[in-house]
C-alpha cells in the first residue's frame, strides 16, 4: 500500500513538472489517502500485536 502511495507521489511529481495540473491533484489526492489508510492499518496492526503479545506472556 505504501508503494502505490509513492507511485502515485512520483506521477503527481511529473504530472506537475510537465504541467498537467489535474493529474498532477488527483494522483496527489490519491497518494495522501493511500498513505493515511497505511498508516490507520499499521497502528491497527501495531495495537493487535501488542494486545496478542500481552496474553501471551500472562
Amino acid at each position: 500500500m505504501l508503494r502505490w502511495a509513492l507511485i502515485f507521489f512520483i506521477i503527481a511529481i511529473i504530472a506537475a513538472v510537465f504541467g498537467f495540473g489535474g493529474i498532477a491533484t488527483a494522483a496527489a489526492g490519491i497518494a495522501k489517502i493511500l498513505f493515511y489508510l497505511f498508516l490507520v492499518v499499521a497502528v491497527v496492526m501495531l495495537v493487535s500485536a501488542l494486545l496478542a503479545g500481552r496474553n501471551i506472556t500472562r
